[in-house]
C-alpha cells in the first residue's frame, strides 16, 4: 500500500467514478481499477461496489475512508512540519476557482508568489461555485477563490480582490458607440448569459426589477466563450471588467459602463477554519492580499 493507491481511491471514492477519478489523476481508467483492486486484495475487503454500472462506497470503504484521509493529511502535515524547521516555506498549495479567475486574476498573484517562494509548488483546480466551496470543505484544495458573498460559518473569508461588471459588445455595436448604457438599453439586444452562478443572480435580478424580459440568445457554461461571442456579433454580454482588459485593449471589444446600477462582483480567498495554516499557506496568503489594492486590470481602458 502507498501514497499513490490511496489519493487514487479517495478521488474514485469521492467522484464515484473511475473514468473521472482517471482524469483528475491523469491516469488510464485500467490503471486506476488496478490500483483499487490491489488495495482491496492487501485489505482483505471490497472498498468499492461497482455493481448496477455506478460506484458507490461499501461499508468497508466507509472505514477505509476514513484512515486514507487521515494518513494523506499526516503525510502532509509531516513535510510541512520539516519545512518549517528550516523557516522556509515549501510544500504544494493547490487553489480551486472558475475559469474567468483562473485565467484573468490569478496569474500575476501566482507569478508574485513563485518568484519569492520556488520552492512551493502551487496547483490549480478549475471549477465553478459550487464545486469550489465543495472542494475546500473537503480539503481536496487548500484555497478556494470564489465570489461573495459566501456563508458558510465553516470557512474564513479573506476579500482579495474587488470587480464591477461591464456591458460588452463588438466595437462596431451601436453600444459601442455610447458613454454608458442602461440596463432596459441593453435588453433591447440579443443578450448572452452564463448558464449559471452569480453573474447570473445578479442580471436576473437586475432584469426583476426593471420588470423586463431580455431577449436571451444564448446561456454559457464559460466566461471565454461568452466574449468569442460577442466578439463575433452573436449579442451582448455582462461580464467582470478584469476578464476583458486584454480584449479591449486588442479592439476586440468594446466595455460599456451600466449607468443605471453598479453590479459589485467582488472575489474572495476562502480556507477552512480548522485548517492549520502553513508557513507557505500564510504566504500565500499575504500575497493574494497584496494584489487586492494594486491589480491593474481594474483601471478603466480608453476605447480608441
Amino acid at each position: 500500500m502507498d501514497f499513490d493507491q490511496l489519493e487514487t481511491f479517495l478521488e474514485v471514492a469521492r467522484l464515484c467514478s473511475f473514468s473521472r477519478a482517471a482524469e483528475r489523476r491523469f491516469r488510464t481508467q485500467p490503471a486506476v481499477s488496478s490500483q483499487i483492486r490491489a488495495l482491496e486484495e492487501e485489505v482483505g475487503a471490497k472498498l468499492l461496489d461497482r455493481s448496477g454500472g455506478k460506484v458507490s462506497i461499501t461499508q468497508s470503504g466507509k472505514l477505509f475512508l476514513k484512515y486514507a484521509e487521515e494518513t494523506i493529511e499526516a503525510r502532509k502535515a509531516v513535510c510541512v512540519a520539516i519545512a518549517e524547521t528550516e523557516r522556509i516555506p515549501r510544500g504544494e498549495l493547490v487553489v480551486g476557482a472558475n475559469e474567468g479567475t483562473c485565467l484573468h486574476v490569478l496569474p500575476e498573484v501566482f507569478s508574485d508568489f513563485k518568484k519569492t517562494y520556488p520552492e512551493v509548488a502551487v496547483g490549480i483546480k478549475r471549477a465553478d461555485y459550487a464545486k469550489t466551496l465543495d472542494s475546500v470543505i473537503d480539503n481536496s484544495v487548500d484555497f478556494g477563490v470564489v465570489s461573495l458573498p459566501v456563508n458558510d460559518a465553516r470557512l474564513t473569508v479573506v476579500p482579495i480582490h474587488w470587480d464591477e461588471l461591464v456591458i460588452i459588445a463588438p466595437p462596431c455595436h451601436p453600444l459601442a458607440l455610447m458613454k454608458a448604457a442602461t440596463i432596459g438599453e441593453v435588453a433591447s439586444f440579443p443578450l448572452l448569459v452564463p448558464k449559471s452562478g452569480h453573474t447570473r443572480d445578479a442580471l436576473e435580478n437586475l432584469f426583476h426589477e426593471r420588470r423586463l424580459k431580455p431577449q436571451i440568445s444564448m446561456e454559457l457554461d464559460s466566461s471565454e466563450l461568452l466574449k468569442r461571442f460577442v466578439a463575433a456579433d452573436v449579442g451582448v454580454g455582462f461580464i467582470a471588467r478584469s476578464n476583458v482588459a486584454e480584449d479591449v485593449r486588442a479592439g476586440v471589444l468594446a466595455v460599456i459602463p451600466i449607468s443605471d446600477a453598479q453590479v459589485r462582483r467582488d472575489l474572495a480567498l476562502i480556507f477552512r477554519k480548522d485548517k492549520a495554516l502553513s508557513r507557505a499557506a500564510l504566504a500565500f496568503i499575504d500575497t493574494a492580499v497584496r494584489h487586492k489594492s494594486t491589480d491593474p486590470a481594474m483601471e478603466p481602458v480608453k476605447r480608441r
